[in-house]
């Protein structure tokens, strides 16, 4: 095979540019999004690992429950935050 160019000479430009365009891999706009996609890509995931949990766990009041695993879960919210434990 032939030796192919490497696409920047210097090995560090190179790096910087490959975590760039990490970077900005997910950057969409949620809100340009239709309902479903933005379901899909927001809240799915998370509520089906709830969902499966609860199954699971089969507590006598499931929606309290499910309610606070979403809260523990949540990706969003701070470290530092507390949420509810699941009963």
């Amino acid at each position: 095979m032939e030796d192919i160019p490497p696409a920047y000479k210097d090995k560090e430009e190179g790096l910087a540019a490959e975590e760039a365009a990490l970077r900005t891999e997910n950057t969409v706009d949620i809100n340009a999004l239709p309902i479903r996609a933005y379901l899909d890509q927001t809240v799915v995931p998370l509520l089906l690992q709830g969902i499966t949990a609860l199954v699971a766990e089969r507590p006598a009041n499931p929606v309290e429950y499910l309610a606070a695993y979403l809260l523990k879960h949540n990706p969003q919210r701070s470290e530092e935050a507390e949420a509810p434990q699941p009963q």
